[in-house]
């Protein structure tokens, strides 16, 4: 998966502007859905954020106060990089995060936490509370034709094909399976949840 992350940083911004290879996918609502999730990340509060596999940035460019993110891909970190003048932005890993204790207030994650495998999601749950007083997740929604996992086969534009694990999320059971907390939008595409 990780190589398919790096092979993906130049077109991984397809799939939130509905571009590319997702150009053709019908996604109702999904529009305004990017564009309510969006409105939600720059709707928090200023803090110290910490932004774990950060992506292109994509969400990251919407957050307030002092942005640290973090991708475990060179080439994603240099999008970003690019999209990101005033974060500090750099390669590293989830686990072990590479900061001291309570250095953030809060750890934002994107669409990550539903690559996490069997032990990986505990590991990364609490190196995130050792790091930070909060964590929001936001992920993918579970919707009636998708199970709640998968492998699935995902195809870049170069032609090359690339398993990945995902798992789909309602909101109500992210939030249990985070240990309680709040919902913070609950929708046909995307689920966010503050723990």
């Amino acid at each position: 998966m990780r190589s398919y992350y790096h092979q993906r940083a130049t077109e991984y911004d397809d799939w939130w502007l509905g571009t590319g290879l997702f150009a053709a996918r019908e996604r109702p609502g999904w529009e305004a859905e990017v564009a309510e999730l969006t409105r939600l990340i720059a709707g928090l509060p200023p803090a110290r954020v910490l932004d774990v596999a950060c992506g292109t940035g994509f969400l990251t460019q919407h957050l307030q106060g002092d942005v640290v993110a973090i991708d475990q891909s060179s080439a994603m970190v240099e999008v970003a990089r690019a999209r990101l003048p005033r974060a500090d932005v750099f390669q590293a890993d989830a686990v072990p995060l590479p900061f001291a204790d309570r250095e953030f207030d809060t750890v934002l994650t994107g669409h990550f936490y539903g690559h996490l495998i069997g032990d990986e999601r505990d590991a990364f749950v609490s190196e995130v509370r050792r790091v930070a007083d909060q964590l929001i997740v936001v992920d993918s929604a579970r919707r009636p034709d998708t199970p709640d996992e998968q492998w699935q086969e995902r195809k870049l534009n170069d032609g090359t094909r690339h398993a990945v694990y995902k798992r789909f999320f309602t909101a109500r059971a992210l939030a249990d399976e985070l240990g309680g907390g709040e919902i913070l939008h609950d929708g046909e595409w995307f689920v966010v949840v503050g723990a």
